[in-house]
């Protein structure tokens, strides 16, 4: 087996710093490439704020890398750090990246994005040719890198270690492509040879996920199902037929999780620890949890919980639109997540109006997170759409058993009761509505109210393997193809 030199080029990677799913990504994926003995490097933006708050400590490299942008000469210092063996490089700009907030403020996004990701992936490819070894894959992630592979097949086809580099470009979520005025083409030196319906233009605006699907050797997505989805108007947003130009190159692969980060045998944030040989410490964080939100302690009540991102791709509504009637059956419900602000009021609402059944925390704790996923019963999780989705395999690896709409990764990950009840990890519902949702719980609840069965669906739960060992080989068997073209 040849050991690749992979570079791994992303806007965020846990645990440095995090907005969503796409950092446990790029956070985890590179340490089972890793085990199967191949050299990686993650090469990120310098946020200088996220980095403190997570206690993570760099040093400088001692090169620096020139560049014009938006008619102003930059001085971009490169850093480096190492996370549980893993190395990073971090490109130092911070008036483009010393911020709050990743991406904007909530809710919106900063107005010279498209300048502060161009100006990373410039910089990002040339610390990529500063490798002392010749990079055989660069794998980039989602809008802010779209740009990488059309730039490695034009400005930087003449560079000796990374010429002959391949790209792939996986897509996290196609809701979010990076659109942008066309009067950046100029400011920023982007190669506008390539700006028509064919290459990265999109309704007269320069597009970076179109710039990405274009120019990749190869398009991911996080799972089989999405990959077949946004083929079609319904989740395609606008690309469907694009992508089906590029379909040949494009494939999905599930995510994974960092399964000794998120063990339940040996978790030190959660009151008892357990698992599938010794599931006996999941009821006393039931008990544990029941107590911290004010409820009932009692065993035979179903807890459900939810942790996600307040908005309408999630299903939120469907949640809300039922919770009234959950209550009324004796339920109790907790929910973690943030996001938009209806959702928040209204959420803060129905806890203050029935304290004892129904519990609302605003915002993200990942401590609470795991009591959570811990002492629940049934993890709901009712997105209209989700490319992968971590939070049902969170909840699995943790014995909350999932009630999810059958899409995307849910549909690929959560083996479904009606579909096979020997091996069922949790319950499916296909339309999005607030009917739907409610039958698939209340058919888990009536599994809930028989042991054995319940049990053994618990079980399989605790059981699925959630690693990323096959979904690294999987990418590897992506990588030693192209590079054997």
């Amino acid at each position: 087996m040849t050991r690749l030199n992979i570079v791994f080029i992303a806007s965020e990677a846990s645990p440095l710093a995090k907005t969503g799913g796409l950092a446990d990504v790029v956070g985890s994926l590179p340490h089972a490439l890793k085990k199967l003995g191949h050299q990686v490097t993650v090469i990120l933006p310098f946020y200088r704020q996220h980095l403190a708050k997570a206690g993570v400590k760099v040093s400088p490299m001692h090169v620096n890398v020139e560049l014009w942008a938006d008619g102003v000469q930059r001085h971009c210092p490169l850093h480096k750090t190492k996370v549980n063996g893993l190395n990073f490089i971090l490109v130092e700009q911070d008036d483009l990246f010393a911020r709050d907030e990743l991406y904007g403020p909530p809710g919106s996004a900063y107005e010279d994005n498209l300048l502060r990701y161009m100006i990373f992936d410039r910089v990002a490819l040339e610390a990529a040719s500063k490798l002392t070894k010749k990079v055989n894959i660069i794998h980039c992630h989602d809008w802010q890198t779209g740009m990488i592979p059309l730039l490695l097949k034009t400005q930087y086809q003449h560079d000796p270690k990374i010429a002959k580099a391949k790209s792939l470009f996986t897509i996290h979520n196609l809701a979010y492509q990076g659109n942008f005025p066309a009067d950046w083409l100029h400011r920023l030196a982007i190669p506008s040879h390539h700006f028509h319906s064919g290459g990265f233009e999109f309704h007269g605006q320069i597009n970076c996920m179109k710039a990405g699907i274009e120019s990749a050797d190869v398009i991911t997505t996080v799972s089989p199902s999405y990959a077949k989805e946004i083929l079609t108007p319904e989740y395609g947003c606008d690309l469907e037929g694009f992508l089906a130009v590029h379909s040949k190159k494009l494939s999905g692969i599930v995510n994974g999780l960092h399964v000794d980060e998120w063990n339940p045998t040996s978790d030190t944030k959660i009151q008892a620890n357990f698992g599938p040989e010794n599931p006996v410490g999941k009821r006393k964080c039931k008990q544990a949890l029941q107590t911290l939100c004010g409820f009932k302690v009692a065993k035979d009540i179903p807890l459900l919980t939810l942790i996600s991102r307040l908005a309408e791709q999630k299903g939120i509504d469907l949640m809300i639109a039922n919770i009234e009637s959950w209550i009324k059956r004796g339920y109790q419900l907790a929910v973690l997540g943030s996001g938009d602000l209806h959702y928040e009021r209204t959420l803060q609402q129905l806890s203050q109006k029935h304290p004892e059944q129904f519990y609302f925390h605003c915002g993200f704790d990942e401590s609470l997170a795991r009591k959570i996923y811990a002492g629940g019963d049934i993890f709901l999780m009712p997105s209209r759409f989700e490319p992968c989705g971590l939070g049902q395999l969170m909840g699995m690896r943790y014995g909350s058993v999932p009630v999810v709409r059958a899409t995307g990764g849910l549909k690929d990950t959560v083996t479904d009761y009606n579909t096979c009840k020997t091996r069922a990890t949790g319950i499916h519902f296909n339309k999005a509505t607030p009917e739907a949702f409610d039958a698939a719980l209340e058919t888990t609840i009536s599994l809930y109210r028989i042991p054995r069965t319940w049990s053994r669906i618990r079980s399989n739960a605790l059981k699925r393997d959630s690693s990323w060992d096959a979904s690294a080989s999987s990418y590897l068997e992506l990588y030693e193809a192209l590079i054997s073209q």
